[in-house]
C-alpha cells in the first residue's frame, strides 16, 4: 500500500477552541539535576574581582598558566603530515599504544603495547570503564578523601559511588576492613588514586595485596588513577607500592595521560592499561574496542606525535617537580616562622598538592572568605575533596614561586592572628 505524505496539514480543529493544550519544553533527564546556584565563596570571589583586587590562586591546578616549562616545541610534531589523513583504530594507532608501552617500561613496569587502549581523557576513560563494569544501579567504591570529580562521572553513567575511608593517622592508607564492609551484592569495582589527590599518599604493598585479593575473591575489578604517579617526592619509601601497572592479580585498569604525565592538558589524549587473568583481561579489551569504536575520539594528530612527546617527558618533569618542591618548602618556612603551631601541614608522599590542618575557630568557607576578603588569597576548603571532619584547607603548589612564597607568609599569618582574636 502506497505510503501518502501531508505536508503543511492544519492542526485538527479542537472541540473546545477555548482549552487549547499550552506547549510543554523537553524535559531534561534526572541525572543532570544538580544543584548549579553559586555558593558563599562564589559570591566573595565575584565582589572581590568586581572591585579590582588581585587574587592569588591557590587553587590553581592548569600547568599551562603557571609558567613552568616552555612546551611548545612539544606541540610542533601535531603538524605531521600524515595527520591529514583519518585512519581510525578504536584502540588507537599501534606506534602510540607501543609508546605508551615504553613510558612503563622506562620505569621498570611491564606493560605489553596490546593491552594500552587509548582514550581522550582520563575522565573518558572513567566513563568507558564505568560502562564496561556496572549496570544501572551498581555500585563502585571510591577512596575519602579524593577529589569530586568521580561523583559526576559516576551519576553520568547511572552508577552510585560508594565511600570507603583512608586512615588520616595511619599516613591515609586504605581502611581495609571498612572497604570490605562496604562492598555488598552490587559492587563492581575498587577506584583508587594513586597517589592521592589531594593527600598525596602512595598505597602500601601488603595493602595492594590484600586488596587484589579481596577483588579476587568478590569479582570486582580495580580502577587506579595514577595521573599523579611521575611526581613522588624523592624516593619512595620501601613499603609503598610505585604503580599499580604490569602483571596484577585481579583485573586492573591503570589510567593516565599526557595532562599531568606532560603538562598537556589541551592535547587531550589519555590511557588505560589492562592488566590481570588473561582471559578476564582479553575479555575486557574485547569489550573495551567495541566501546572505543563507538566514541573514536582520540585524534590522530596527538597519537601520531605521542612517541616523540613520550620521549620527551624528562625535563618537563624536572622542572614540575622542581617548581612543586620549591613551594612545598616555602610553605614549610610560612609554616615555621608564622605559624606559632596555628597551622600543620599533613606529610605527603606525591603529588601537586597541600593540606594544611588548622584550628576550628572558623569553618572551613569561614578560613576561605576570610582569607580572600582580607588577604586576597584563594584556597580549597577541604571537604571540597570529602576529608574526614572539619578543620583542613587544601592548597597547589604550581604557582610562581616568589608569588607563592610571598602569599604563603600572608596565608599562614593571617590563620595565626585569627587565633589570637585580630
Amino acid at each position: 500500500m502506497e505510503r501518502r505524505v501531508i505536508l503543511d496539514r492544519p492542526p485538527a480543529a479542537d472541540a473546545d477552541a477555548g482549552h487549547a493544550r499550552a506547549p510543554r519544553p523537553p524535559r531534561f533527564a534526572a541525572r543532570t539535576g544538580w544543584d548549579l546556584s553559586g555558593n558563599s565563596l562564589a559570591s566573595v570571589l565575584a565582589e572581590a574581582r568586581g572591585a579590582g583586587r588581585a587574587l592569588v590562586d591557590f587553587t590553581e591546578s592548569n600547568p599551562t598558566r603557571c609558567g613552568i616549562v616552555e612546551t611548545a616545541h612539544l606541540i610542533a610534531p601535531l603538524g605531521e603530515p600524515r595527520g591529514e589523513r583519518y585512519a581510525p583504530l578504536p584502540l588507537g594507532d599501534p606506534a602510540a599504544r607501543a609508546a605508551v608501552s615504553r613510558y612503563y617500561q622506562e620505569r621498570g613496569l611491564d606493560v605489553d603495547p596490546s593491552s594500552v587502549v587509548l582514550t581522550a581523557s582520563t575522565s573518558e576513560a572513567y566513563g568507558w570503564l564505568l560502562k564496561l563494569l556496572a549496570e544501572r544501579g551498581d555500585d563502585v567504591l571510591v577512596p575519602v578523601p579524593s577529589y569530586p570529580l568521580l561523583e559526576y562521572l559516576a551519576c553520568l553513567e547511572d552508577v552510585a559511588l560508594t565511600p570507603y575511608p583512608l586512615l588520616r593517622e595511619e599516613g591515609w592508607r586504605i581502611d581495609l576492613g571498612a572497604l570490605e564492609r562496604a562492598a555488598g551484592e552490587r559492587t563492581r569495582a575498587v577506584v583508587l588514586v594513586h597517589p592521592n589527590n589531594p593527600t598525596g599518599s602512595f598505597v602500601r604493598r601488603d595493602d595492594a595485596a590484600a586488596l587484589e585479593a579481596c577483588a579476587r575473591e568478590r569479582g570486582l575489578a580495580l580502577i587506579v588513577d595514577e595521573v599523579f604517579g611521575d611526581y613522588a617526592h624523592g624516593d619512595l619509601a620501601p613499603d609503598r607500592l610505585p604503580s599499580f601497572a604490569g602483571a596484577r592479580q585481579a583485573l586492573t585498569f591503570v589510567l593516565s595521560g599526557l595532562s599531568k604525565v606532560m603538562a598537556l592538558p589541551q592535547l587531550k589524549l589519555g590511557w588505560i592499561a589492562v592488566s590481570g587473568p588473561p582471559e578476564l583481561a582479553a575479555a575486557a579489551l574485547e569489550r573495551l574496542e567495541v566501546i572505543a569504536d563507538t566514541y573514536l575520539s582520540v585524534g590522530t594528530p596527538v597519537q601520531l606525535a605521542l612517541p616523540e612527546i613520550l620521549a620527551s617527558r624528562a625535563p618537563v618533569q624536572r622542572a614540575i617537580l622542581s617548581r612543586v618542591q620549591a613551594n612545598l618548602a616555602a610553605l614549610d618556612a610560612a609554616i615555621a616562622a608564622r605559624a606559632g603551631g596555628a597551622v600543620r601541614r599533613l606529610p605527603i608522599d606525591g603529588g601537586w598538592y597541600a593540606t594544611l590542618e588548622v584550628p576550628r575557630v572558623h569553618d572551613e568557607d569561614g578560613w576561605v572568605e576570610l582569607l580572600v576578603r582580607d588577604e586576597g588569597i584563594i584556597v580549597h576548603p577541604g571537604y571540597f575533596f570529602d576529608m574526614p571532619r572539619d578543620g583542613f584547607l587544601v592548597v597547589g603548589l604550581l604557582l610562581d614561586p616568589d608569588v607563592f612564597a610571598e602569599a604563603a607568609l600572608r596565608l599562614v599569618g593571617r590563620i595565626a592572628r585569627a587565633i589570637s582574636g585580630e
